[in-house]
């Protein structure tokens, strides 16, 4: 028998919007208010959350019911994960009810459990029946309230909630689309759990780089694909919500990792996703992502080409008043990287992404290729990395002779390589293979190492060249000055490129 499942869709909503959600058209009626307080354990070991599990008890008025819940695969928005859920005596766990779960054995009955944080929540709840496609049922939740940890830390929790408790999950999103024309949501990326987890720990409001995405070997082509894009896109969300709150040069950087992950997810597993929406959202996504590569380009240029010169000539004037100009167009530059994330067509577009990788036509009886989208997800792996691989091998030959424009296709082919070993990673277990892969990674990693400091030298003449149209006379001519100092790299860069690649080409990959 299968575990029993929760699907439901979570969005971000300011405080301030609750009630005009509460009045909304759509969820008229009558609503049923409550107030939840949870509790979260673990053992000190941390044993549960090693394993991907999460314990709450959560009392509502003279109620106590523990769940046990299975974390799920780190992605934003929609979670569907196995649930289990029983009423109990009071406030604190009771093992027995742990008979049926994944977490008996783990807590083999004895293991202390403590609480690590808790929140209080303000629910209301309106339950819509025959909505959207074949008469699907939803439950709508408002949350309205605070996660504390024990040192009195807190983080305020503002989001609505869409459980389907009949029907299709592309309900979910019809819905959600309807509503966000009217009031701005944004897709969760944060559980309870994971709030609180997050801030016991610190990281709240950090920039988060990339977590292992989490595979199974059993898992066929399309769930690995739809596991890497959601890991793709919760890393994204999650430094959005950074750069909303202000400005921060490592959660664009972030971000823009997470976009270029996501690209290189959709050409990776190209022929598993064709269907006739993906050229429009990958054009769309292009197109609206383009102001963070500006802004990104100056944070380099000012990051480190800049101090850079100014070590080689400290008393060159002109460097400072090129670091002013350049210093406004960046201001400028994020200001437009804002704009699009508080953009109505940016949420929207994020929307439309995640219901199409959970229900997008690719995963219909039309794909053509849906014996390989069926296949094991191992073997469509292995392939998909030997092609890459070679594809390096191939562009990267004779690299120190080769144009600019011929080193950008090594970077980009690389750069595809190393992200597929890394989405790919969990699909290779054993110490053998843990070991082959982090040698193979580091090998890819020293040469994207050499080709980005190169690709950072082509984006500095291009700096300079726009810099020529209106900026002043001692910005353009230390621009030039630090052209120059760049392009003197060059060569060194080159050779040293040049040998990473036979390096790289040299370790025997992974996963043979």
């Amino acid at each position: 028998m299968s575990d029993p499942r929760e699907t439901e869709l979570k969005l971000d909503v300011e405080a301030s919007d609750i009630t005009r959600l509460r009045e909304h058209p759509l969820l008229a009626g009558d609503w049923t208010e409550t107030e939840l307080t949870s509790v979260y354990y673990d053992t000190p070991d941390g044993r549960l959350r090693e394993a991907g599990y999460t314990l709450r008890v959560r009392q509502d008025g003279d109620r106590h019911t523990q769940t046990v819940k299975a974390r799920g695969g780190g992605g934003v928005g929609l979670f569907d994960r196995p649930e289990w859920e029983s009423d109990i005596a009071g406030p604190n766990p009771e093992p027995a009810s742990f008979a049926g779960t994944p977490i008996a054995k783990l807590l083999d009955g004895a293991a202390e459990l403590s609480p690590l944080y808790s929140s209080t929540v303000t629910r209301s709840v309106r339950r819509l029946a025959d909505t959207g496609p074949a008469g699907s049922r939803i439950e709508v939740a408002l949350d309205r309230g605070r996660v504390w940890a024990p040192d009195d830390r807190v983080s305020p929790i503002s989001e609505l909630e869409l459980e389907l408790t009949g029907g299709a999950p592309a309900a979910l999103f019809d819905l959600a689309r309807s509503l966000g024309a009217d009031v701005p949501l944004r897709l969760g990326a944060l559980s309870k759990f994971e709030r609180g987890d997050a801030l016991i720990r610190g990281r709240l409001g950090r920039a988060v780089k990339a977590d292992p995405v989490p595979l199974d070997p059993e898992m066929n082509a399309a769930q690995a694909f739809q596991a890497v894009a959601f890991a793709c896109l919760r890393q994204m969300r999650l430094n959005e919500t950074v750069l909303l709150s202000r400005r921060d040069v490592e959660a664009l950087h972030q971000l823009r990792v997470s976009l270029r992950r996501l690209r290189s997810a959709f050409s990776l597993f190209g022929s598993v996703i064709e269907d006739r929406r993906i050229p429009a959202l990958k054009a769309e996504l292009k197109r609206q992502s383009e102001p963070f590569g500006h802004a990104r380009n100056l944070d380099v240029y000012l990051g480190k080409t800049l101090p850079r010169e100014r070590e080689r000539r400290p008393d060159e004037t002109g460097l400072l008043i090129l670091e002013r100009h350049l210093e406004t167009e960046r201001a400028a530059a994020h200001e437009a990287v804002r704009a699009v994330l508080e953009s109505h067509a940016w949420r929207d577009l994020l929307l439309d992404l995640v219901a199409w990788i959970e229900a997008g036509p690719w995963l219909g009886p039309d794909n053509p290729n849906a014996d390989l989208r069926d296949g094991a997800a191992p073997t469509f792996a292995t392939a998909e990395l030997e092609r890459r691989r070679r594809q390096v091998k191939k562009r990267g030959r004779h690299l120190a002779d080769l144009d600019p424009e011929a080193r950008h296709g090594v970077r980009i082919a690389a750069k595809k390589l190393r992200y597929g070993a890394e989405f790919f990673a969990a699909l290779y277990d054993g110490k053998k293979a843990a070991k082959r892969h982090t040698h193979f990674v580091e090998a890819l990693a020293d040469l994207q190492d050499h080709l980005g400091d190169l690709n950072d030298i082509a984006t500095a003449h291009t700096l300079a060249a726009e810099l020529a149209r209106g900026a002043p006379e001692g910005a353009v001519f230390a621009a030039g000055l630090a052209t120059a100092d760049n392009e003197a790299r060059t060569g060194r860069l080159l050779a040293e490129a040049a040998k990473a690649h036979e390096a790289l080409i040299d370790i025997r990959p992974f996963w043979r």
